[in-house]
């Protein structure tokens, strides 16, 4: 019983560690601010640009313990033309948070993604498994990941105090501000204003709730696991039609709806997109933290989204 006590005070001692979030009014952002309360430091972008060295130096001024970085480029087409952007964001953002990180010696907390995989794999992804972007974002994301493993050790005798988390297909009620909202509220606002719907069926992801993101990131600090790559996403996977019609079928309306299943080949983007990117949460489970069920996930979104 002693030992449990004691446990549990030095949880409470972590919960009182300052975490500074980048992005907090983004869509993940935002979430986290909840999820942290008191002990979040909110940072938008106006506070700080993690593209410039000099903005990032407020850090120093606010010396948190944790620094989680959700600061991205998030526009996937956009990011073929807009391939220098991309970077700046993604990836020298992440190295200008890592320096930071090394003279505060704080905690680097860095968000990446399921893009980062090729998608030939055919199965869930685990933390282990050998990246291959095949999109400039992805790319620029997994750069993002390597400046911020690299570059996240002040000394050598020192451990490398990193996280780098990948999550998935994120929505979220505040939205993704760099994309104009959330692919739920998108397929919605598409369907109340009776516009055809047409959803890729041959890709596989993972659909996951910010706000589970946010929640499982504070129980995970909690415990300070073992630095390194972890993925945290919504249990289960699907694709893109096979979410929307669940969509439809939690609010009720899927009697109405008519959704047709298309091809990616079918959209003609600018950049490819994994067929199958879903992943699974392996160094999560060894921890004994389970995610819900996309389904789950998505309901209660709906259901918190709408005051229901």
């Amino acid at each position: 019983m002693e030992a449990k006590i004691n446990q549990c005070n030095l949880c409470n001692l972590w919960f009182k560690m300052k975490v500074a979030i980048i992005g907090a009014n983004g869509q993940l952002g935002s979430d986290l601010l909840k999820a942290f309360g008191e002990d979040a430091i909110p940072l938008t972008r106006r506070d700080l640009d993690v593209t410039d060295p000099e903005s990032v130096k407020i850090l120093n001024e606010l010396r948190p313990d944790v620094i989680i970085n959700t600061a991205a480029y998030v526009r996937v087409d956009d990011a073929e033309v807009e391939v220098e952007k991309a970077f700046h964001v993604n990836a020298i953002g992440a190295l200008n948070v890592a320096k930071a990180c090394n003279e505060l010696n704080a905690i680097n907390m860095y968000i990446s993604t399921d893009y980062i995989f090729d998608g030939d794999k055919g199965e869930l992804y685990e933390e282990g498994d050998v990246p291959n972007p095949i999109n400039v974002y992805g790319l620029s994301k997994y750069i993002g990941e390597i400046l911020t493993r690299n570059f996240s050790l002040k000394k050598k005798t020192l451990p490398k105090k990193y996280y780098v988390i990948r999550s998935s297909s994120l929505y979220g009620k505040a939205g993704a501000r760099g994309k104009g909202g959330n692919f739920v509220e998108f397929m919605i606002q598409k369907a109340r204003s009776g516009e055809e719907l047409k959803v890729v069926d041959d890709q596989f992801m993972s659909p996951t709730y910010t706000k589970d993101v946010a929640v499982m990131l504070k129980r995970f600090l909690a415990i300070k696991p073992e630095f390194g790559v972890y993925h945290i996403v919504n249990e289960g996977y699907c694709n893109w039609y096979e979410f929307t019609k669940e969509i439809f079928n939690v609010l009720g309306w899927d009697a109405k709806i008519q959704i047709t299943p298309i091809k990616s080949s079918e959209l003609k983007r600018l950049a490819r997109r994994p067929i199958f990117s879903a992943l699974k949460n392996k160094k999560l489970d060894d921890l004994g933290l389970r995610m819900r069920n996309w389904k789950e996930a998505l309901k209660d979104y709906l259901k918190e989204k709408r005051g229901r």
